[in-house]
């Protein structure tokens, strides 16, 4: 999860993983008290929320759902209360932490969307909030496949991301602290193709446009694996 802030310079990071990992350990108490809820209350988002969590109830109503980068763990919270078994990934094991704390009665664990931790068609859905903006671009088809691989037949997947056109920004501070930190911004158009060159479906798009002292506009993509769903 991230925001708006911003720096130049953009430069690539030769251990992406590592470099968000430890960027957000650092950084990980000041931006859970800056984020206790970043989700907010706009009527598009929280409708947004509902639909997918309708979605993966219809999928398999007791399957789990994982809440890739869910940082805070607020995301996965909202979930649950809509009624959806959903728990948490994180690659910052002090954001786990701070997660666990904050939501103790839920599951929150450390790992990587590069390499999910869960069998083969487990997922009735999986919810990536502004994290896969940390993704390269040559990593990102992977990381697509790998949702559609932890996916059951009919699942889906809801991205949030900042839209851009190819806009890559390396972060060396964030909150007074020394950070190395890369964000990949990307058009709705760009994302949808990684999506279905990964073989998942395409089911919707939405851009939201600035508000506030946002400089980028948001986008939301809805998509699915093929097939039946399993009994």
């Amino acid at each position: 999860m991230t925001d708006d802030s911003h720096a130049n310079a953009p430069t690539d990071s030769a251990d992406f993983i590592e470099a968000t990992r430890s960027s957000y350990d650092t950084i990980a108490p000041a931006y859970s008290a800056e984020h206790p809820d970043g989700l907010g209350d706009g009527p598009l988002e929280s409708a947004l929320l509902t639909a997918f969590a309708d979605l993966a109830r219809t999928t398999a109503p007791d399957a789990p759902v994982a809440d890739v980068g869910s940082g805070p763990g607020y995301v996965t919270a909202r979930l649950n209360t809509l009624g959806v078994p959903a728990f948490g990934i994180d690659i910052s094991p002090h954001m786990v932490a701070l997660a666990r704390e904050a939501h103790p009665q839920l599951r929150f664990e450390v790992g990587s969307m590069t390499s999910l931790d869960v069998p083969d068609a487990s997922l009735s859905g999986i919810i990536a909030l502004y994290s896969t903006i940390h993704i390269p671009d040559p990593e990102l088809p992977g990381v697509f496949k790998e949702f559609h691989r932890a996916l059951r037949p009919g699942g889906h997947v809801l991205l949030a991301f900042q839209a851009s056109d190819g806009e890559h920004i390396h972060m060396t501070e964030r909150y007074g602290l020394d950070i190395s930190l890369d964000y990949y911004f990307r058009t709705p158009g760009e994302v949808a193709g990684f999506l279905t060159e990964a073989g998942l479906t395409l089911d919707a798009q939405v851009r939201v446009e600035p508000r506030g002292a946002q400089r980028l506009g948001r986008a939301f993509a809805l998509a699915h694996r093929l097939g039946e769903v399993a009994g």
